[in-house]
């Protein structure tokens, strides 16, 4: 098993030209994607509330949580995301990667376009 790392741009979505370029480490089994909150707090993002998570051992952590605009390429959206406190990973979630239209290929470890299906009234 590998790992996937890519560079993406993160922004505030009120100011989207202006962005912060970050390697995120891909992962398809985290809902949320994680990014500093200095990182976070220089854009201008701040908590909207704070959510409960559980880490690998069990152990119950409190982090804040907030939006951001990501892009990557010419693939742009906006997601969730959580404050990273010190010595958490920056992290890039299921739900950015579906803000994104994309999707991780787990063999082949690469990203794909999503296909995008708008439902519309007969």
């Amino acid at each position: 098993m590998g790992l996937t790392v890519l560079e993406l741009e993160v922004g505030n979505d009120s100011n989207p030209e202006v962005t912060e370029i970050l390697d995120f480490l891909v992962d398809s089994g985290a809902i949320y994607s994680v990014v500093p909150s200095p990182v976070l707090q220089k854009l201008g993002i701040r908590p909207l509330g704070e959510q409960v998570f559980r880490l690998a051992d069990g152990t119950k952590i409190l982090r804040k949580k907030g939006g951001a605009f990501f892009k990557f390429g010419d693939k742009f959206g906006v997601a969730d995301v959580i404050l990273g406190e010190e010595g958490d990973s920056t992290l890039l979630g299921a739900l950015t990667l579906e803000a994104l239209g994309l999707a991780l290929d787990p063999i082949r470890r690469e990203l794909r376009e999503l296909p995008m299906i708008l439902g519309q009234e007969a």
